[in-house]
């Protein structure tokens, strides 16, 4: 009898903000997907995973129930919809925060002046959870879309909605005063998926982080007079210790290291300022750790 070759179930956004990024960490993980444009679902050729396309707001009741093995989700949204699933992984795109925001001449000194407010949302579980934990009391209107809108029509006298630049909020009036919740997109899995599908998902995870982890790197060459060279690899951790080749000239050499992203301004500059020169900065597609 021929065994059935496992396959990794994923759900990810049809549309909307977190779609394009999904698809391109896949991609970036060598997964081929082809023509996922306006498709409901699609089969990896060279990976064994199957990916769903799905309502954004789906998709923690999906991987919950089984349907999809994995999925890929805003917090908010997962936070908002209470599922039971296991979060595996912070995927680091997609970030927003959901925020309060109330009218720009609205005298506001605290979320004490929410009390007895009108509050357009369409995530009505965290705002009531915000509430209760800051003793407040307040009506949640529950919307879908264009929530910002609210206080304008009369719908109601602040807002609760996700905020990235603030430009929408601006443009219709408000100012953003709380923050409910900092959000991005995370990797969620079934509790109950089984060690079949468990060794595909470390494999996805292998590939993910590495190609995470190249996006927060940079590879560094420089040239460094020989009498500097200490002090040069003093400042660079590197994996393990930084590459010294010799340069044609003599009395120089060539330093090759990685650098990650949040110390790099820092420490390029204290490179300079050691003797390094000629300093080449290389993007990293993959870093294997």
């Amino acid at each position: 009898m021929i065994q059935e070759k496992k396959i990794l179930r994923i759900a990810i956004q049809k549309s909307g903000r977190l779609y394009e990024d999904s698809v391109q960490l896949l991609k970036e993980c060598g997964i081929d997907l082809r023509n996922v444009k306006d498709r409901l679902k699609t089969v990896s050729e060279n990976f064994p995973i199957e990916v769903f396309f799905l309502r954004d707001d789906d998709i923690p009741e999906y991987v919950e129930d089984g349907v999809a093995d994995i999925g890929i989700v805003g917090q908010n949204v997962l936070l908002e919809k209470g599922r039971k699933v296991d979060t595996i992984e912070m995927l680091g795109f997609g970030k927003c925060r959901l925020s309060v925001a109330v009218p720009k001449a609205m005298d506001y000194s605290g979320v004490q002046s929410l009390q007895g407010k009108r509050i357009a949302t369409s995530y009505p579980q965290l705002v009531k959870q915000f509430l209760q934990s800051n003793n407040v009391q307040a009506s949640i209107h529950e919307i879908s879309g264009s929530v910002e809108i609210a206080p304008g029509i009369g719908l109601a006298d602040v807002v609760a909605d996700l905020v990235s630049s603030g430009g929408t909020l601006f443009m219709n009036g408000l100012k953003e005063v709380e923050v409910i919740l900092d959000s991005q997109a995370v990797l969620v899995a079934n509790s109950k998926i089984d060690a079949d599908k468990k060794d595909i998902l470390n494999k996805l995870l292998f590939r993910m982080r590495s190609v995470r982890k190249a996006k927060k790197s940079k590879y560094v060459l420089m040239n460094v007079p020989n009498e500097n060279l200490d002090q040069v690899i003093a400042l660079l951790p590197g994996m393990r210790s930084p590459t010294v080749l010799p340069l044609a000239e003599s009395g120089w050499s060539s330093v090759h290291s990685v650098l990650s992203e949040d110390e790099f301004w820092d420490r390029i500059e204290k490179l300079r300022a050691a003797g390094a020169e000629g300093i080449l900065v290389v993007p990293i597609e993959k870093l294997i750790l």
